[in-house]
């Protein structure tokens, strides 16, 4: 992969997923960018070197895109105008379309230089209660005076107040089994139901499907298992899959809500196109195939702009095609960030990865070094420094290093939110150091039809008899 380089930062040539041949552009605030439809807002301004794109809440830190998913803390942008302005959208998850505005939030009079940022200083005098002593007095009346200025700087995106004239749609649907997450397990779950006859919905909150698939090179033995996957599950006939969907909350009788934006350019009012519809699905059997967020870890420094999730720059580099930095550290506990490093060094960085365990296997060992890797083993990394964007990484071997970009990788945390809905408590597993839960743990089983799911399934097969499709009761999809 050879760069090229856009604003000190490389687009790569021949790879990621992005569609070269459609060109978009976009402005965030007044600034004009370029992007290429696959796009997300945070891949398309990392090809353009911008990393600071948001404050912090409280003291106004300078903040980094950090993740490429919907797990994102850091990048939050105000997107649209009018009525349909929307806040506080991560950039990650939103996809790049021609024309659209977007503004950063909770600066002034600009994210790179924020005179709010006076707080960091005062930060040792902003502790935690600081408020509720302090806007007391000295009059009884003093809050009165206080409070509009408090809550102008409280929050962070601004709430929207003209009308909006876009449509909002609901719609009720009825399946045998209802997949959440379409990655590795869930394309086999889909499949494998369909096959065996059942009617089954496949739920992506991302606007392809593949889930933690799309991280990896499209050339690679995944990528193509995911293409034949897809082929086999279209052939079935029985699967409709739901992109740009995510599933909020799941309720009693096995109902699931789950909301699904319209596609770039696609809604109008006017032809009854929604934005948003809110979709009430009553499954059968849900399979929870969610998938898990990496964790980061705790250092000095770890949230300044350039500093990322190791999974994030690995989606970036084959995903999006674009390389976050040129001179990257990666501080990792496990194997699996290895693969981002490798991604990143092909790609044409430098790249050292600091590893806490004292042994790391073999295997990833020689993948390393045969990639021109600089592997540290047993070493931590303690500190980084730079103002608005990373520039020193401080290892506990003693050493320091210039770098513009560090990776960080603590494990995954699997995605079990959902599931507590139902009453479903995770258990913590010490061998992999996270919280799991059992399919089987509570009153009513995920995967186990309730009486009242069995009647709406026998409702659905006697629309299916009178030619009426179950997923299709209340209106057309969202195109």
């Amino acid at each position: 992969m050879s760069p090229q380089h856009t604003g000190g930062v490389a687009r790569l040539d021949n790879c990621g997923r992005v569609d070269r041949t459609h060109s978009l552009s976009f402005t965030l605030d007044g600034k004009v960018f370029q992007g290429y439809a696959g796009d997300t807002l945070a891949s398309a301004l990392l090809a353009h070197g911008e990393h600071l794109v948001a404050r912090s809440f409280k003291y106004h830190r300078p903040r980094g895109i950090m993740a490429a998913g919907v797990e994102e803390p850091n990048a939050l942008l105000t997107l649209g105008d009018g009525g349909t302005r929307e806040p506080n959208i991560a950039a990650t998850v939103a996809e790049v379309e021609d024309g659209l505005i977007a503004r950063t939030q909770n600066a002034w009079p600009s994210v790179k230089f924020d005179l709010m940022a006076v707080n960091n200083l005062l930060s040792p005098v902003f502790v935690a209660g600081f408020y509720y002593k302090t806007f007391m007095g000295p009059t009884r009346h003093a809050w009165m005076f206080y409070e509009h200025f408090i809550r102008k700087a409280a929050g962070l995106g601004a709430s929207v107040d003209d009308f909006d004239v876009n449509r909002y749609d609901w719609h009720n649907v009825y399946t045998d089994v209802l997949v959440i997450g379409s990655g590795a397990a869930g394309l086999a779950a889909a499949l494998t139901a369909a096959r065996a006859g059942a009617d089954v919905l496949l739920v992506e909150q991302d606007f392809e499907v593949g889930g933690a698939l799309l991280s990896h090179a499209v050339d690679s033995a995944s990528a193509h298992w995911r293409a034949d996957m897809l082929a086999q599950i279209e052939a079935t006939g029985k699967v409709r899959t739901l992109t740009r969907a995510t599933a909020f909350g799941i309720y009693d009788g096995n109902t699931v809500g789950v909301v699904e934006r319209s596609a770039p350019g696609v809604a109008d009012a006017e032809y009854g196109i929604p934005r948003q519809r809110q979709h009430t699905v009553r499954a059968g059997a849900i399979v929870m195939a969610c998938g898990a967020i990496e964790r980061p870890l705790v250092f000095a420094g770890n949230d300044k702009p350039g500093v990322m999730l190791s999974n994030a720059i690995g989606q970036y580099v084959n995903r999006y095609a674009v390389a976050p930095g040129q001179r990257a550290l990666f501080c990792v506990n496990n194997d699996a960030a290895y693969a981002d490093a490798l991604a990143l060094a092909r790609a044409g960085a430098q790249v050292q990865v600091a590893d806490l365990r004292s042994q790391p296997h073999a295997d990833v060992q020689s993948a390393a070094r045969a990639a021109g890797i600089e592997l540290m083993a047993g070493v931590a990394l303690t500190d980084v420094t730079g103002g608005k964007h990373v520039r020193k990484a401080y290892l506990s071997n003693g050493r320091q290093l210039d770098v513009d970009l560090v990776g960080m990788s603590g494990g995954w945390t699997p995605t079990v939110h959902l599931t507590s809905h139902r009453n479903v408590k995770p258990k913590y597993d010490p061998a992999i150091a996270c919280f799991l839960w059992e399919p089987r743990a509570g009153p009513r089983p995920l995967t186990a039809e309730s009486k009242r799911a069995r009647r709406r399934c026998k409702r659905s097969a006697c629309m299916r008899q009178r030619g009426h499709s179950p997923l299709g009761i209340m209106g057309c999809p969202i195109p």
